[in-house]
């Protein structure tokens, strides 16, 4: 799989296996999507939607059977506001918001076995607009634990573009990453995109195959799906990687990874990619 240099000296993956929703069935689905090849796993330390600890316990599986060492992953979680979570958090709610971040991302290193997290992402600003004093003080906090090198790259993820500019404009250490769920009606948020490629930030986008199912099954994806003899998912993750960004696929088919890391193997026309970029505005 293709590797984009990290300024720390890390490498990201360039597509990354999203663990949500997959409940019982994470640990499994881990294990399996290593197997298959993946070398970014993307969690979080919220309960409500992620099993980190789940997580964890497969990633410590195949490092100890031997498919692949730890320096070989990405690994990536974040922290969750009170708002996102249910009720069993990760830190004590009465905590200030720099403790509660510490004792989030400890919890997150004990349940992920590691002793150094490569991307850890604010899961969120706290309010829908601008950015408010718990998001200066859960960054300041996060700053800390890059400078004390527990994680690498920092992120924000559910992101406005205002709020990343002022983000960007204030902070000590930029963002690394932005991940934002990607709409195809939007422009697959080709604001935040410009603007990341501006600040060197890699956008993360996600839910790309769920979000835009009428794009996927559109007449002019399935023509560019048959010149390239792709299924149309291969053809919207390779879209997306042509458009720089990096992927997430949280498929629990082993076939469907395979298909998934293997768009690395094609490439679409630069009239294609404006094609699909531009189809659901028209």
């Amino acid at each position: 799989m293709r590797e984009e240099p990290m300024p720390s000296g890390k490498t990201a993956p360039s597509m990354l296996y999203g663990t949500a929703w997959k409940e019982e069935a994470t640990q499994t689905l881990t294990e399996l999507a290593i197997q298959q090849g993946f070398r970014g796993i993307d969690t979080a330390n919220q309960r409500k939607h992620y099993y980190e600890a789940a997580v964890g316990a497969g990633i410590a599986a195949s490092i100890n059977q031997g498919l692949v060492i730890r320096d070989e992953l990405f690994i990536q979680t974040k922290f969750t506001f009170r708002a996102g979570q249910d009720q069993r958090l990760p830190y004590d709610p009465r905590a200030p918001i720099e403790a509660q971040v510490m004792q989030s991302c400890a919890s997150s290193r004990e349940h992920l076995h590691i002793d150094h997290i490569d991307s850890y992402v604010l899961h969120g600003p706290s309010r829908n607009e601008g950015l408010g004093p718990a998001d200066w003080s859960a960054w300041k906090a996060m700053e800390e634990l890059h400078d004390r090198g527990i994680v690498g790259s920092l992120g924000i993820s559910n992101v406005d573009l205002d709020q990343l500019e002022e983000l960007c404009s204030r902070v000590r250490i930029k963002p690394r990453f932005v991940q934002n769920r990607c709409y195809a009606v939007q422009g697959w948020d080709r604001e935040i995109r410009e603007y990341c490629r501006g600040q060197e930030i890699t956008y993360q986008g996600f839910s790309l195959l769920t979000a835009n199912r009428a794009v996927m099954a559109s007449a002019d994806v399935a023509r560019i799906a048959k010149r390239v003899e792709r299924t149309p998912a291969e053809v919207i993750f390779r879209f997306a990687l042509q458009l720089g960004m990096l992927p997430l696929t949280g498929t629990t088919n082993a076939r469907h990874m395979q298909a998934d890391l293997s768009v690395q193997q094609f490439s679409l026309l630069e009239s294609e990619v404006q094609t699909i970029e531009y189809l659901a505005q028209r």
